[in-house]
């Protein structure tokens, strides 16, 4: 008989608030920061610091090639997050669910940006490609290829209708969305480009580098308004056909560059909402806060700036007359031709400081009262901050940190009845809920390796890097007290069965032995747990690992020099020595009947042995890199082990039998432990996060799970190919426009799952005919449909099976299409368009198609007479569906201003209409203010021009 193992899932992930790949960003309530953590996408309430919901991908591969790397929030509570594998998910943030899945990028996505509207999103990819995507269509619209190097941020300009895109190869491109075309590309960078951003009313573009300053450029549109760009510009482009023809595609113009005040690189440059404010954030410790002036104070300080100028020069043309006219001629001119420069429009506010590495950070939308705004950083320790910006300082509002460790989880430990976990880390112990994964304690402490619960889960026992035992009273979360054990890092810890005692091995070459107990110190009000050594064993070695078997008997410590010696543990006489490895052993662990004790080591095997003689039964090739920890599922021969190479796997020890791989950690996994009822696993890694894996009811046989972990390879290894083919060749030109979607294993799947039914029906068809013809000719059994098409007819299982494609893998699917089975859709859709919610669907079919095969279906004159037909169906088809949608939006308007009327509140569009006339309103104000004070400038010149002549003359 077969036998059947139950499987094991992942349950949960916990103790990561922010990860270092991908940005964080507020929602559009600005009530809630999104943050990533590693494949999942937190939302913390800001006040509150707790996380309310947390969007998670269902996918069955995990681990780093699932990880966040870009989050974009829109106007409305849609959010987009790029993924390292290139897929695209829009999630809604209220509800908690993906609402559609791109995948067309080959390589990480690594920025994101949704237009003002949030109808269309631009992704750009380490793949070098931008693709733009149909939010409400669901659909990739097209590929822009022309960055010889990843893209690594991207900014709408003109309504949408221009996009700008920065790239590591230094190079800043302006691409028209109409036409498909590069319009511009700037020059300039030294290095490469790493942020790009635009203010809201797209006056401005800034740049962020390695380079020494932050680089501006005006924006062609607003410069045709009579903006800050100036003046000489401007005549520039228009004296002469030849300049205007020159400059006509130029849509980004140099404005100017200011120093910033750190060395590091430029990581990201953000204007807040209102435009006031620009952040640029450094790849360090610091984010600088620009002030950004409105035109008339811009221009004020220009003034300002020209006027001591002037006083500079008046005071150096006192010497005669002749060299004074000339410097009032010179002041003219530069009167004229003067207008602010980059330092009269941005101003450095402050700069905030953090005590760690800044990995991101986003403005809030909504400008609190007392302040200038509000921004979260998210630091490189796995933490987020807030601070409220003040007019000369800031102030730190905010710190979420409680829910995760400051650096990588270096030992895990579950209590007895399993309703505690404790966690260890570089500063600090955590005390955790293993079923809900919330921290319910934390306690300061050394860099703890190895730790321990007690019986009856009052107390725990820690072993630090310096070689202190530390205890610690989980009940009050504190350290109760500190012993000096080891003169070197304690590198192992473990209970002694059946016994008030623990053994602990060091670097320090000591195997020693304790006992526990709880008694009331001197000066002490309570009682407290006290540790004592019995015994030590001194070996020749750094000891790395200690287990003891179950019935106490024997003992078994790992040596450097990558042996294992077995002792009894009454004598602590020597037993056995266990040798074969090649590297040093890192993990022991003995099965529960005493039977067997296997060995994990650098040399990446486990080794499977007998405590009885000491044979090795097996030696598996076990992981890719050192293997961490080894631990047997109680009263089995099943064990689990892990490693550095980011894998949890389930063995069967006495058929030597790899029976599942779990994936879902980033990085080095360095501790796990086994529930002892054997129901669940927790692991902790170098990525800060604890995962939980469950056993589930769910069998699985050795044979099946073999044949998917080939078909899995095989799936991986197309995909590689895909990710890793030769590049389509960009023209000489540097530019090409090419389709947004690539083909994956869902994608042909689904064009096999459509050739089927079209096989299908077309025999359904025949065998129906042929029965209609026996019919006529006489008696004939009755007419059985084929059971595979669920009682539907041809025209509707085909449908059927087309509509079941995604849509925005839809033109893929047809692509892979033969030639003669999209003849045959052609010859279905007649009878589709009859069906009022399907002529889009029609419609998008019938154009791929004709894109497609247009040469074969001009050729072909079969194909005429269903062309035919279809030109005269689906065009009523569209009118009538343009018609209804019309109908809808006039009716949706009207209902709109009927409200309107009736409330005092108005719609947004009214507000944005109000804010528009105002802006107007400060600006001819400010051009009327700025016409008299040069009216005064010129009376205080004339004056002054006067006084020096009669002074001449005198």
């Amino acid at each position: 008989m077969v036998k059947a193992y139950l499987r094991y899932e992942a349950a949960s992930s916990f103790g990561v608030i922010s990860s270092v790949d991908s940005n964080i960003t507020y929602d559009s309530t600005g009530k809630h920061v999104l943050a990533p953590a590693l494949e999942k996408v937190g939302i913390w309430h800001v006040r509150q610091g707790v996380c309310t919901k947390t969007l998670n991908p269902s996918s069955s591969r995990g681990g780093p090639s699932l990880a966040v790397t870009s989050i974009a929030s829109s106007a409305s509570s849609l959010v987009a997050v790029g993924y390292a594998d290139g897929s695209i998910r829009i999630w809604d943030c209220e509800k908690g669910t993906c609402e559609v899945n791109f995948n067309s990028h080959k390589g990480a996505v690594t920025a994101l940006r949704y237009n003002k509207v949030g109808s269309m999103l631009a992704s750009g990819s380490k793949d070098n490609d931008v693709i733009l995507w149909d939010v409400v269509g669901e659909s990739g619209l097209f590929r822009l290829r022309g960055h010889r190097d990843q893209v690594t941020d991207l900014v709408f300009l003109d309504g949408g209708k221009k996009l700008v895109s920065s790239s590591k190869d230094k190079f800043l491109r302006v691409w028209d969305l109409e036409t498909q075309h590069c319009m511009q590309i700037v020059s300039g960078h030294h290095s490469e480009v790493w942020s790009v951003d635009a203010d809201p009313e797209e006056r401005f573009v800034v740049t962020g580098s390695a380079d020494q300053e932050l680089r501006f450029y005006a924006v062609k549109e607003y410069s045709s308004h009579g903006s800050l760009v100036s003046d000489s510009n401007a005549n520039e482009i228009k004296t002469g056909e030849e300049h205007s023809t020159e400059n006509k595609w130029e849509i980004l113009k140099p404005f100017g560059e200011i120093q910033r005040q750190t060395k590091d690189r430029v990581a990201r440059v953000r204007f807040n909402v209102s435009g006031k404010l620009l952040a640029c954030q450094m790849a360090g410790k610091t984010v600088e806060i620009f002030r950004v002036l409105d035109e008339a104070e811009a221009k004020k300080k220009a003034k300002r700036r020209l006027h001591r100028k002037e006083k500079k020069t008046s005071k150096v043309g006192d010497e005669n007359l002749t060299a004074n006219g000339e410097a009032s001629t010179k002041i003219e001119q530069a009167d004229t031709v003067s207008s602010p420069t980059v330092p009269d429009v941005f101003k450095l506010l402050q700069v905030i400081r953090a005590g760690r590495k800044i990995s991101s950070f986003s403005f809030c939308p909504v400008t609190p009262k007392e302040s200038l705004g509000t921004v979260a950083l998210s630091l490189n320790n796995n933490s987020l901050e807030f601070y409220s910006l003040k007019s000369s300082e800031n102030e730190k509002t905010v710190t979420i940190e409680h829910q995760g460790h400051r650096s990588d989880v270096r030992s895990v430990t579950l209590s007895e009845d399993n309703t505690l976990l404790m966690s260890t880390s570089h500063s600090e112990v955590k005390i955790w809920n293993p079923s809900t994964g919330s921290c319910l304690r934390t306690i300061d402490s050394g860099y703890g390796l190895c730790s321990l619960i007690v019986p009856q889960n009052k107390y725990g026992i820690v072993g630090t890097k310096s070689g202190v035992l530390e205890i610690i009273d989980i009940g009050s979360a504190t350290k109760v007290e500190e012993v000096e054990a080891h003169g070197g890092t304690i590198w192992s810890i473990t209970a002694i069965p059946n016994d008030n005692g623990f053994v602990t091995v060091s670097a320090d070459h000591e195997v020693k032995f304790w006992d526990y107990q709880v008694k009331q110190k001197s000066g002490k009000a309570t009682k407290q747990l006290t540790v004592s050594n019995v015994k030590s064993m001194k070996m020749n070695d750094d000891v790395l690992a200690v287990a003891i078997s179950p019935d106490a008997k024997h003992i078994a410590v790992a040596l450097l020099d990558s042996t294992v010696k077995v002792f009894y543990m009454d004598s602590l006489k020597f037993y056995l020595s266990l040798y074969g490895h090649k590297l040093p052993v890192m993990c022991i662990d003995i099965s529960s009947d005493g039977e067997l004790i296997v060995t994990g080591s650098q040399d990446k095997n486990l080794k499977i042995w007998g405590l009885d003689f000491g044979d090795c039964h097996k030696s598996i090739f076990a992981h890719g890199d050192s293997v961490m920890g080894v631990k047997f599922v109680r009263n089995t021969h099943y064990l689990f082990s892990i490693g550095k190479d980011r894998l949890v796997k389930y063995w069967d020890a006495d058929k030597f039998e790899l029976l599942l791989t779990l994936e879902g950690h980033h990085a080095e996994i360095w501790c796990l432990a086994v529930s002892n009822r054997g129901d669940f696993l927790v692991t902790g890694s170098h990525d800060r996060s604890m995962r939980r894996w469950d056993r589930s009811e769910e069998p699985f046989f050795l044979e099946v799970e073999k044949e998917k972990r080939l078909e899995e390879l095989f799936e991986s290894e197309i995909d590689n190919e895909d990710r890793h083919g030769p590049m389509e060749e960009i023209p000489e030109e540097g530019v090409a426009a090419a389709l947004a979607g690539k083909k994956t294993i869902d994608i042909l799947s689904a064009a096999d799952s459509i050739i089927d039914a079209l096989e299908v029906a077309e025999d359904e068809k025949n065998r129906h005919a042929a029965y209609e013809e026996e019919k006529t000719k006489g008696k004939v059994p009755e007419y059985l449909p084929n059971a595979v098409m669920f009682g539907l007819s041809p025209t509707d299982y085909v449908l059927r099976a087309i509509s079941n494609v995604r849509t925005n893998d839809l033109e893929q699917t047809l692509l892979a299409l033969p030639f003669s089975e999209s003849l045959k859709f052609l010859c279905y859709m007649k009878d589709w368009s009859l069906i009022p919610e399907k002529v889009e669907l029609v419609s998008r079919i019938a154009t791929i198609i004709l894109q497609t095969h247009h040469n074969q279906l001009v050729t072909t004159p079969s194909a005429r007479p269903v062309l035919s037909v279809l030109r005269d169906i689906l065009y009523s088809k569209i009118k009538a569906c343009k018609d209804t949608i019309g109908f809808n939006l006039a009716a949706m308007d009207h209902v709109k201003q009927m409200m309107d009327s009736r409330s005092d509140a108005p719609f947004k569009d009214a507000k944005a209409k109000l804010m528009e006339i105002r802006s107007q309103q400060a600006k001819r104000m400010a051009s009327r203010a700025d016409t008299k004070m040069e009216k005064k400038r010129k009376k205080k010149q004339k004056k002054l021009e006067e006084g020096q002549h009669g002074h001449a003359l005198f």
